[in-house]
């Protein structure tokens, strides 16, 4: 099909706002409660009272897991913790100068291109072809992400252990002990609440890419670019960037008003989905102030809520999740770079739900523009 002239009618919805290009049955915010729901699931009574491993289990099979199930479930991921020894050569060739965010990457490029059976094939079950490889995926991005942190402080390698849960092996492995059970907790809640959120950019780029019937590592490897952007994923690093650069609350009302007459964005607030507040920052919120209250940082809430208490007062635009995440990750010990990586191993799960979802129904994904350049025109 040719492209749409200048001519046209047709309305322009820059960044796609407003436009609903496909169903989905994996989450939705239900209007009226202002809740994400997961399969139906309000996700703030999933980071309440599941296990990371019960939640992607639900986003790829549609229902909680029965305890035989989760059984099974953990037993084969656990399995796969471990980097190979060519993943792990992958990551220590790659500078330490360079984004987690790229070498996370580059390390899931390398399992595809190790996967005998990356291609999508026949697609006689999407679920079957994808599901193996999803669950692949889950396993081993905390041990990039672990892995990468320590080499930048020079720290050695940390085996995965498979008697731990999912976030605490994913604690283990980065610092090299489970931390108290606040902290495991606080670090649970934030995999559960940023697992999945519809078609964000991230999620919208792993279905084009999957549309294409390109490979499973393709439309992760591309998610994982879209995520790496300060309007996406970005946004958790760039709040402590902006708390570091504030330094006390008494100075966040100054710092507020400059930014904003510089016209600067102010990262962790608004939210194109949410008009009356992010659902899920109350729950993340709890969490960041046991933390507060764990590491005996009153400071840390102070600057929070003094920020918040600004932003309202003026623009009146609310928190999204990346605001106390941000603040909890950096509490926990995690180099503000790796929050982003973090963000992507819950959000792997919900990617790759979508890559199932969409390959279900598959159709290619490809949107028509407006041509705006000069008229036909030849060469003399």
């Amino acid at each position: 099909m040719s492209e749409q002239n200048t001519q046209s009618p047709v309305e322009i919805r820059k960044g796609l706002a407003g436009v609903v290009v496909d169903t989905t049955a994996i989450s939705s915010v239900n209007p009226e409660t202002n809740s994400l729901l997961y399969r139906g699931y309000p996700v703030q009574e999933l980071a309440a009272k599941c296990s990371f491993e019960e939640v992607a289990y639900l986003l790829w099979n549609g229902e909680l897991p029965g305890d035989d199930e989760l059984e099974a479930f953990e037993a084969l991921e656990r399995a796969q913790r471990a980097l190979a020894p060519n993943v792990r050569a992958a990551i220590d060739g790659i500078p330490t100068s360079a984004h987690p965010m790229d070498v996370l990457r580059t390390a899931v490029s390398v399992i595809g291109a190790d996967d005998p059976e990356g291609e999508f094939g026949a697609l006689a079950d999407p679920f079957e072809v994808v599901y193996p490889k999803a669950l692949h995926l889950m396993a081993q991005l905390p041990a990039i992400v672990a892995y990468d942190q320590r080499r930048r402080h020079g720290l050695p390698l940390v085996e995965p252990r498979d008697d731990l849960d999912y976030a605490s092996n994913f604690l283990h492995m980065t610092f090299g002990e489970v931390p108290d059970d606040v902290v495991v907790d606080a670090f649970r809640v934030s995999l559960v609440l940023y697992a999945e959120h519809s078609f964000n950019a991230s999620t919208f780029t792993a279905r084009v890419i999957a549309s294409t019937l390109s490979d499973v590592y393709s439309a992760i490897t591309g998610a994982i670019g879209a995520l790496k952007g300060p309007l996406h994923g970005g946004a958790n690093e760039a709040v402590m960037v902006e708390f570091d650069e504030i330094g006390t609350a008494d100075k966040a009302e100054q710092w507020l008003d400059d930014a904003l007459a510089s016209k600067r964005k102010i990262m962790g607030f608004g939210h194109r989905v949410y008009k009356n507040g992010d659902s899920r920052v109350p729950t993340m919120r709890a969490s960041l102030g046991a933390l507060v209250e764990h590491y005996d940082r009153p400071e840390v809430l102070e600057l929070y809520t003094a920020l918040e208490q600004a932003m309202d007062a003026r623009k009146g635009i609310k928190p999204n999740l990346d605001y106390p995440s941000g603040p909890a990750y950096n509490l926990m010990g995690f180099d503000t770079e790796t929050f982003t990586p973090l963000f992507a191993a819950a959000r792997v799960t919900g990617w790759t739900a979508h890559v199932i979802e969409q390959l279900s129904a598959n159709a290619l994904i490809r949107p028509l523009s407006v041509y705006g350049g000069p008229a036909e025109r030849h060469l003399s």
